[in-house]
């Protein structure tokens, strides 16, 4: 048995969210690297719920044999302070391979919304307590977080609508259901850049090479 190479057999690449979101994007990308590479399936599934931990609990007791895979993002870590009590214990359960990517956060609205930079989104907001509402990807999510403190720095009556992915509230913002969205870089970037969203800021030191025209918090 110790002679047999990993993997022997297809490995689960297990995800907290929706389809369609960054991390659920860059585990599909890894997968299919690690498929070709390693010559046996790496499949990406989707367990969505409570921020990801639905997922995290699963992959805590399920084999430790290399065959069940987590792609996390930083709820993994944000979770265990922001819940009561969380089905995994992320320094004891898991042993961390690599990092994969980093993306910063970016805040876009609808085209229907009257506002061009973040200035005038926190008039607009004032102006219209209650009227607007922002969509984010998850209880705990640094998406989520980033809106919160937002709203909250600036006294705002702006309602937190959550939703299982990055995906799923992206498309929400896109039909103008929820105006506002804080969410990663990726799934919004195409959005951007055919005009269908607004991107306002990135929550990033820097401005990021992918929307080099939208500038940082700081600067906004």
């Amino acid at each position: 048995v110790f002679a047999q190479a990993y993997p022997d057999k297809p490995v689960r690449v297990i995800v907290g969210f929706a389809p369609g979101g960054p991390t659920d994007v860059i585990a599909r990308i890894v997968a299919d690297k690690l498929s070709a590479n390693l010559g046996k399936q790496f499949y990406v599934v989707n367990q969505p719920g409570a921020g990801s931990n639905t997922a995290t609990g699963m992959v805590a007791t399920s084999p430790a044999d290399g065959y069940t895979l987590l792609v996390v993002s930083t709820g993994f870590v944000v979770n265990p302070s922001l819940f009561a009590k969380v089905p995994y214990d992320p320094v004891k359960d898991f042993a961390p391979i690599t990092i994969v990517a980093v993306s910063p956060n970016v805040v876009t609205v609808h085209p229907s919304v009257p506002a061009k930079s973040m200035k005038e989104l926190i008039e607009v907001i004032k102006a219209n307590p209650g009227k607007y509402s922002f969509a984010a990807p998850g209880v705990g999510s640094t998406p989520h977080l980033s809106g919160e403190i937002f709203r909250l720095a600036f006294g705002l009556d702006l309602p937190t609508v959550q939703f299982t992915g990055a995906g799923p509230a992206i498309q929400s913002t896109l039909g103008g259901h929820t105006p506002v969205a804080f969410s990663a870089l990726p799934p919004a970037a195409p959005q951007i850049k055919e005009g269908k969203l607004r991107a306002l800021a990135v929550t990033a030191e820097k401005r990021s090479s992918a929307l080099p025209d939208v500038p940082t918090m700081a600067e906004a």
